[in-house]
């Protein structure tokens, strides 16, 4: 099954580039000929009136070059202009960028800094006449978030589960993480001290052990930075250490035990403010002093905090992402972005599809996949009410929520949402905290108000509790994310996962992933999909009653219907497939010697 979801998600990837580029035949042969069709019309050389192919092979490192060679139209209807030209034998990939000038004086197309990459087969080396393959990348993640072991948010989720995909592929992924004294490292496989350095003033212990399959190690200063009793908050403690000097200190330090272990990387990923120092300190600390051979990788996956930090890594990373192509384009101008704008990408996040698997999730009262949604949903809701001590009206739609509850999530529309499903009869369970304490007992008062009139039809959970967020995504039959604004998200894509239609506001990773069923067609299509959800874009009442009630209507009025689009959002994959290989090519253009 992965291999042939990762075989489609290549697919969908392939066939998104054909507006702009597509070569016959589809899938090259090394030692062959191929053509290779461009569409200057949909680039930044629109509008040109000649165009030049210039490429290489194997990640530019081939002796062999292509060009400049001049594109030549064919068909007056089309706008592509094409080129023909052989493939040595010894090559795994095509490169190219494109020009409106032979000299290299003109404008260029070069894919926003990622080039444009075709795979080859068959090449083989030319002396040893063995097969030639895409040498693998090593990979080093510095964070302080990781799942499951060290999990505040989403943060966590997609360190771990980028690093699988990442090796999946065939790359060397390990993660460098503060020895937190709040994980409990029974979890982690095979946990070892394996060696030490001294700097910053102490001696920092480094222990080793694989976290889902993936190589980690952890850094225990002995100053107690991580010996804290959380993993954020000192900045509100009595000790003298803020979050900021101490995930600064962490960044330098995961930097000098690459030097000292002479470990020397392809690519140094840092994400968020939290790791963001790793960025100008690997280049003014330790690339002139040994550790040579890394590019640095920055992800944005919230810029709500650290902006300066931000700022700073936006400049000194060769490469920049943030966790959704909206979001990017939302946070465009913001002052820690706009001056970097040529290299920075937005790559939608994926969920690790063997961790959130109804088919074989222990939470569930029983496993379900499509062929037994309804019976295994339908267990789960009953679970879910039992849980929730109300009574299980199967009859109508159960809403969801599983959210943090605070300003960014939307409290006044998760009001709105509960309010309007429930005057619609549905059933609502609720799961989540508030940071704030006041927003924490609105919550608790509301619920207690509610609870006079629909006592039978609603229940709030307001903390957090990990089994209870998969009963919940299970057993409803929609799950509300009204989010003002948001990066990605990972609740909808769980949601669809479990066969629950995801409600959601137009904004960030909600817009990337879900299509809404009346009005999305063309969007779902361009993404290998169909219809998977329910969306608005407004703030008010209106807004979320608009999305609410359409998903309510097709629920009750037409129920086959309704279970066709639940097992259509189970049928999507919204693994880390694209996800990795999109990442893998921003490593490579991370690298790239210009």
């Amino acid at each position: 099954i992965k291999t042939k979801s990762k075989a489609e998600a290549a697919l969908v990837t392939r066939r998104q580039r054909e507006h702009v580029l597509f070569v016959e035949p589809a899938e090259p042969r090394a030692g062959d000929t191929v053509r290779v069709h461009y569409n200057p019309s949909n680039t930044s050389l629109a509008g040109a009136t000649e165009v030049y192919i210039i490429g290489g092979y194997n990640r530019w490192t081939h002796a062999e070059s292509i060009g400049p060679l001049q594109m030549v139209a064919g068909d007056t209807a089309s706008s592509h202009v094409s080129v023909e030209f052989t493939i040595p034998s010894d090559a795994f990939k095509m490169d190219f960028v494109f020009s409106n000038s032979a000299d290299g004086t003109g404008s260029f197309d070069n894919n926003n800094k990622l080039d444009y990459h075709v795979p080859v087969t068959g090449g083989v080396h030319k002396v040893t006449g063995e097969p030639v393959v895409e040498p693998p990348l090593h990979v080093v993640s510095i964070c302080v978030e990781m799942a499951p072991i060290a999990k505040v948010g989403g943060l966590g989720d997609v360190v771990t589960s980028l690093a699988r995909a990442v090796q999946d592929e065939g790359h060397n992924v390990e993660v460098i993480l503060p020895k937190h004294d709040t994980i409990d490292y029974t979890q982690v496989e095979g946990f070892v001290e394996t060696t030490g350095f001294s700097w910053g003033m102490t001696y920092n212990r480094v222990f080793y052990g694989k976290v889902e399959g993936v190589d980690t190690y952890f850094i225990d200063p002995e100053n107690g930075m991580f010996r804290v009793g959380m993993i954020y908050g000192t900045d509100y403690l009595e000790i003298p250490m803020t979050d900021a000097e101490r995930f600064g200190f962490f960044s330098k330090a995961a930097l000098e035990w690459l030097l000292q272990s002479k470990r020397q990387p392809d690519i140094i990923h840092c994400h968020d403010w939290q790791t963001a120092p790793c960025a100008k300190s690997f280049w003014q600390d330790y690339q002139p002093f040994g550790l040579s051979n890394p590019r640095v990788v920055f992800t944005i996956h919230n810029l709500n905090y650290g902006a300066e930090l931000i700022e700073e890594a936006m400049s000194f990373a060769q490469v920049s992402t943030t966790v959704s192509r909206t979001y990017a384009e939302e946070i465009s101008s913001h002052q820690s972005i706009r001056d970097n704008l040529d290299k920075f990408h937005g790559v939608v996040n994926g969920i690790d599809p063997e961790i959130w698997d109804p088919a074989n999730d222990d939470f569930l009262p029983r496993f379900y996949d499509e062929a037994d949604m309804v019976e295994g949903k339908a267990a789960a809701r009953e679970a879910l009410c039992n849980h929730s001590n109300i009574p299980n009206k199967a009859g109508v739609p159960m809403v969801g929520v599983v959210t943090r509850l605070s300003s960014q999530k939307g409290i006044h529309l998760i009001k709105r949402g509960i309010m309007r499903s429930l005057e619609r009869g549905c059933q609502v369970v609720l799961l989540g905290s508030a940071p704030d304490p006041v927003i924490q007992q609105e919550f608790d008062m509301l619920f207690h108000e509610l609870k006079q009139s629909y006592h039978d039809f609603m229940c709030f959970h307001l903390y957090y509790n990990e089994p209870l967020s998969h009963l919940i995504y299970a057993g409803s039959d929609m799950l509300l994310v009204p989010s003002m604004f948001e990066p990605c998200g990972l609740s909808q894509l769980i949601a669809m996962r479990y066969g629950t239609v995801p409600i959601v506001r137009r904004t960030g990773g909600l817009n990337d992933t879900v299509f809404d069923y009346d009005m999305d067609h063309k969007k779902a299509e361009w993404e290998g999909m169909t219809p998977n959800g329910f969306s608005f874009d407004g703030t008010n009442d209106d807004a979320i009653d608009y999305a609410l009630n359409r998903g309510m209507d097709l629920a009750y009025n037409k129920p086959a219907e309704f279970r066709k689009l639940q097992a259509n959002c189970m049928s999507q994959d919204w693994s880390w497939n694209r996800p990795a290989l999109e990442y893998i090519e921003v490593y490579h253009a991370a690298r790239k010697p210009y």
